[in-house]
């Protein structure tokens, strides 16, 4: 089979890899469409791993079952072959101290587990323990908005822990009004915060170096966009000086961080979304966050009531690749998918194996 290793930012390969062997209890999955992962474009990151067959947000169809082996902790109906699916790379035990409070990612199983290769790969393996996250799509779900699954969660947990929600809280229309939330960075995970808190009735605002991607906010919700250099004045403005109740901070930099601090209310949540290279510092005035209330947090990842949640907001048409302007790229354009969204040229890019998977 195919897969696309990842040596650097800018060397992307299509190599010849053995279609993973199946141990007793796996899945094995033909891809049909695998996202590129904003998170993928950090050099920094990158570099750390790589060569790797990158790649974490597929879908396709299980094309064989490997019988023996226990069930995965949340399996109630095993998948077999022909289901169409959304496999994590991650998957919790659900009986640690940390899986039976919520948090997932902090589970030594969920921290161990992965897909085999990578999810830009024409095969892979989901190890028995990820099939306790692998959720078959329905119908009329197509491959393209499955393989949004993964980000999306991402997306869920962190408004949940924005808004001090609980772990395994049911967003519903309107239980965030009177709310106001403020996204730095109208990237693809950006846009989903827009529309996903505009569906919970929130305020929202957002900013954007991009004219074109500020626009793309306010067409999927937001009340209003700024241009990072008038954004805090302009927030102020907009709100009546309130500033904002949260903040979602996406790029994973010093000077974005700061300006999330600046732009959030008294009493209020900034929320990194993303991390600042390893070596970089943050600083800012304690002082005056300790008296305001201000709280810092994070989001990491996702689990499995996250991307239970995320597949069902796709399935309502809350979330859809149309909707985010998502453009497909053939596998053996990989390498083009990737260089897109490293030049802001495309919101994100859907590499497809051959199959219909639902995008124009």
């Amino acid at each position: 089979m195919r897969a696309a290793v990842m040596y650097d930012v800018d060397d992307i390969r299509i190599e010849e890899r053995p279609v993973p062997a199946l141990q007793p209890g796996d899945a094995l999955v033909r891809t049909a469409a695998s996202g590129v992962c904003s998170g993928d474009l950090m050099p920094w990151y990158v570099r750390k791993k790589a060569p790797f067959v990158f790649g974490h947000e597929p879908a396709g169809t299980v094309v064989a079952v490997a019988s023996g082996g226990a069930p995965a902790a949340r399996d109630e109906v095993p998948v077999v072959v022909g289901d169409r699916v959304f496999a994590h790379h991650h998957a919790p035990c659900f009986a640690c101290d940390a899986c039976r409070a919520g948090r997932y990612v902090h589970c030594a199983t969920w921290r161990a587990t992965a897909l085999d290769p990578g999810g830009m790969a024409e095969y892979f393996r989901v190890p028995r323990a990820n099939l306790g996250d692998t959720l078959v799509l329905p119908d009329a779900v197509s491959f393209a908005d499955g393989s949004l699954v993964e980000p999306l969660a991402c997306v869920v947990k962190s408004l949940r822990r924005a808004f001090a929600l609980a772990p395994n809280a049911h967003l519903q229309s309107g239980m965030l009004g009177g709310r106001t939330l403020y996204v730095i960075g109208a990237g693809v995970m950006g846009l989903m915060h827009v529309v996903v808190a505009t569906e919970l009735g929130a305020a929202v605002f957002a900013s954007d170096f991009h004219a074109g991607r500020r626009t793309l906010a306010e067409q999927l919700g937001a009340r209003t966009s700024f241009a990072p250099q008038t954004a805090l004045a302009d927030l102020r403005d907009a709100t009546g000086g309130a500033l904002a109740d949260a903040v979602i901070c996406g790029p994973g930099s010093v000077a974005a961080l700061a300006h999330a601090v600046d732009a959030v209310a008294n009493d209020g949540t900034v929320l990194m979304f993303t991390p600042i290279e390893p070596e970089e510092r943050f600083a800012f005035d304690q002082s005056s966050a300790y008296f305001r209330d201000v709280r810092l947090v994070a989001s990491y990842s996702c689990g499995p009531e996250d991307t239970a949640e995320a597949l069902r907001l796709i399935a309502t048409g809350v979330v859809t690749a149309r909707r985010l302007g998502a453009l497909p790229f053939a596998f053996r354009d990989v390498a083009a998918a990737y260089a897109a969204m490293q030049a802001a040229e495309s919101v994100k890019a859907i590499v497809t194996f051959g199959e219909a998977v639902g995008l124009p």
